[in-house]
C-alpha cells in the first residue's frame, strides 16, 4: 500500500521538525508468526536553501547517502523481529544569523488548468540572538458575550496574562471587552508593570454585564483610534470571538481604507476564531487587509494553545512593511495574499503566487526593522526541480482565495478555488469528499483522475442512482460562520456528538468482514456541492466510511457537479 499526504513541518528556535507516527494499534498489524523483516526508511530533504543545513534529533539510526547544498539523502534499513514502533522524527536548522531568503520558480505541468509560472519567496528570520523586535502598543479586543461562558473565556483571561508579562518595559497595553456593549480597562494606554498587569487580570476576571449580542465594529473602532499616534512603536490588535456577525463586510472595508489612509505603521489586526460558528475567513480577510495573522481554535482544548502561538508570534515581529520590487508589476504577477504580513522571529514567511512570462532574474525584499531602520535583503532565484511547487501552495491559496471571494462575493472566484481543489485533492468551501465503490466507477477519467461530466446533470445522477455505492463524508471545512447560532449564543463545542473510537469502530467492522468486502476497493472522490446535509447525517456516514475503509482505499479521484441550493 503507498501513501501520499501533505503535511506541515513545525518551526521552532530555527528548526523544522518532520513527525510521522509509526506507532499503531496492534489490530493494524497482522498478527503472523515471528519471523525476520527488513524495515527500511528513505528520507530526502530538499529544503529549498542553497546553503548547507544541518540535522539533528533524529529518531532512528539514519545514515547519509548524499548531500549536495539544500538537499540530503538520508536511509535506514534494519532486519527486525517487529516493525518499529518509535514515531519518525526529523530535525534541521538551516546555518544563517542574520534575515535571509531565496525564491523558487517552476513551470506548470502540463495538466495543470493555469500554465503561468509558479513561485514561492520565502523569508528566514535567521537564528541570529538578541533580535531587536518592535517597540510594540497592543490591545486585545475580546468577545465577552454568553457564548464566550466557561473554557472558552477562562482559556482567554489566561493567554493574555500570559502575554502580558511577556511585554517589555517600554511596551504598552489596553483590553477592550465586548459583547452588545464595549467595556475598556483603561481610557489610555498601560505601561506593563506587575501592578498593572494584576490589576488587568482582576480586571478581566471580575463579572461584566454579558450582553446576549456580538457587536465588534465598535470596539475596534475604538482600539485603532486609540493607536492612531503611536510614532516609534508597531501598533497592534488582538482580537478574539467565536461568533458571527452582519457588518463583517463592512468591517473589512473599513480597515482596507483605513490602511490605504493610514501612515507608515498602521495597526495590524491579528485576529483568532473559536469553534465553527464565526465566520473564520472574515477573520482571515480581516488580518490580511492589516498584513495581521489569523489563528484559529475549531477544538476548545486547544484555545490556550493556538491563542499562545498567535501572541507570540505577532509580538515578536522583527520585519515589518515588507515590499518584494517584482510586486509592482501587478498586471504580470499574481500574489495570493493582497498584503504581505510581517515576518517574525517564530517562524519564516512565504509568498506564493503565479506569473505571465518571465520571472526577474533577481528579486529584493524590502522592510522596516525593529530598531526603524530600513533594510534591503536579497533574495536569489532557483528552480525548483523536485519540489511540487503547486502542491505546497495549494492550501495556501485555497484559503486566501475563499477569503477574497467572500470579502468580494466574486463567483468567479469561487469557481477558481473549486477547479483548483478538484486538481490538487484540497479541500474547500465549494467542494465535498465522497467514498465511492471502485469498481463501480466509470474508467473515464482524465490524467489527474477527475472523473469526467459530460452534461450538467450528470454528476448529480450518479449520486441519486442507486449505484455506485456512495457515502458523502463529514464537512471538513470550517464554514463561513453561523449568525443563528450567534444570536442563540450557543457555545462552541455544546452540538457536537461524541464520534466512537477509532479503534472500536475498525474492531467491530473487521470483526464481520470475513473477506467478503476484501474485494471492493473504494477510492474517495471530491465533489461540488450539490446537497445540504445535518451534522447528524454527517457523523452517521462518517461512522460508515470508517467501517468501509478498513478494507482500504486505492485512489483518490475527483468528480464534479454543478452546485445546486
Amino acid at each position: 500500500m503507498k501513501l501520499h499526504w501533505s503535511q506541515k513541518s513545525s518551526y521552532n528556535d530555527g528548526k523544522f521538525t518532520l513527525t510521522v507516527p509509526f506507532n499503531f494499534p496492534e489490530f493494524v498489524t497482522p498478527a503472523i508468526r515471528q519471523i525476520p523483516k527488513k524495515e527500511r526508511i528513505q528520507l530526502n530533504v530538499s529544503s529549498g536553501i542553497a546553503s548547507g543545513i544541518v540535522y539533528q534529533a533524529v529518531s532512528h539510526p539514519f545514515q547519509e547517502s548524499k548531500r549536495d547544498g539544500g538537499h540530503i539523502g538520508l536511509l535506514y534499513e534494519a532486519n527486525v523481529m517487529t516493525w518499529s514502533h518509535t514515531d519518525l522524527s526529523f530535525s534541521y536548522g538551516v546555518s544563517s544569523g542574520n534575515i535571509f531568503g531565496s525564491a523558487l520558480l517552476q513551470s506548470p505541468s502540463l495538466y495543470d488548468i493555469d500554465q503561468r509560472d509558479i513561485f514561492c519567496i520565502y523569508l528566514f528570520p535567521g537564528s541570529q540572538q538578541g533580535k531587536k523586535v518592535f517597540r510594540k502598543e497592543v490591545i486585545f479586543v475580546v468577545d465577552i458575550s454568553s457564548s464566550m461562558r466557561g473554557r472558552s473565556l477562562e482559556s482567554t483571561k489566561n493567554a493574555i496574562n500570559t502575554a502580558l508579562s511577556k511585554l517589555s518595559p517600554e511596551d504598552s497595553f489596553n483590553i477592550i471587552a465586548f459583547s452588545d456593549e464595549t467595556f475598556l480597562y483603561c481610557t489610555s494606554m498601560v505601561l506593563p508593570s506587575e501592578e498593572s498587569i494584576e490589576r488587568a487580570s482582576e480586571w478581566m476576571s471580575k463579572e461584566h454585564s454579558e450582553g446576549n449580542g456580538t457587536n465588534m465594529l465598535i470596539p475596534l473602532q475604538k482600539a485603532v483610534e486609540m493607536l492612531s499616534n503611536t510614532p516609534g512603536s508597531i501598533p497592534m490588535v488582538f482580537l478574539v470571538t467565536d461568533g458571527t456577525v452582519e457588518d463583517e463586510r463592512k468591517i473589512c472595508e473599513w480597515m482596507d481604507k483605513r490602511m490605504k489612509n493610514g501612515g507608515s505603521l498602521c495597526p495590524r489586526i491579528h485576529t483568532l476564531g473559536i469553534g465553527k460558528f464565526c465566520n473564520h475567513h472574515f477573520l482571515r480577510m480581516l488580518a490580511m487587509l492589516s498584513r495581521g495573522e489569523y489563528g484559529a481554535a475549531c477544538d476548545l482544548d486547544t484555545i490556550d494553545s493556538q491563542m499562545q502561538k498567535l501572541f507570540s508570534k505577532g509580538l515578536s515581529t522583527i520585519l515589518a512593511n515588507i515590499t518584494i520590487d517584482a510586486f509592482d508589476n501587478r498586471e504580470q504577477i499574481e500574489v495570493y495574499s493582497s498584503c504581505i504580513p510581517d515576518l517574525s522571529s517564530e517562524s519564516p514567511l512565504t509568498i506564493c503566487g503565479r506569473c505571465q512570462g518571465s520571472f526577474p532574474d533577481t528579486l529584493k525584499a524590502k522592510g522596516i526593522l525593529g530598531d526603524l531602520s530600513s533594510v534591503i535583503i536579497d533574495l536569489k532565484i532557483e528552480k525548483a526541480m523536485d519540489i511540487s511547487l503547486d502542491k505546497i501552495s495549494a492550501r495556501q491559496q485555497i484559503d486566501l482565495l475563499t477569503s477574497q471571494a467572500w470579502f468580494s462575493e466574486n463567483k468567479q472566484l469561487e469557481e477558481k478555488v473549486a477547479k483548483l481543489s478538484l486538481r490538487t485533492c484540497n479541500i474547500s468551501e465549494y467542494t465535498r469528499m465522497i467514498l465511492l465503490e471502485k469498481g463501480k466507477i466509470e474508467r473515464d477519467t482524465d490524467t489527474t483522475g477527475a472523473r469526467k461530466v459530460s452534461k450538467k446533470g450528470d454528476a448529480c445522477k450518479l449520486l441519486d442512482s442507486a449505484e455506485p455505492k456512495k457515502i458523502l463524508l463529514q464537512i471538513l471545512t470550517v464554514g463561513f460562520g453561523d449568525l443563528l447560532a450567534t444570536a442563540e449564543n450557543i457555545c462552541p463545542g455544546s452540538e457536537e456528538e461524541i464520534l466512537p473510537e477509532v479503534a472500536e469502530m475498525l474492531n467491530k467492522a473487521t470483526s464481520n468482514c470475513c473477506g467478503r468486502l476484501c474485494r471492493h476497493c473504494c477510492c474517495l472522490c471530491c465533489i461540488r456541492c450539490c446537497s445540504k446535509m445535518s451534522n447528524q447525517c454527517s457523523i452517521l456516514l462518517t461512522q460508515l466510511c470508517g467501517a468501509v475503509a478498513c478494507v482500504g482505499c486505492s485512489q483518490l479521484c475527483a468528480l464534479c457537479c454543478p452546485q445546486e441550493g
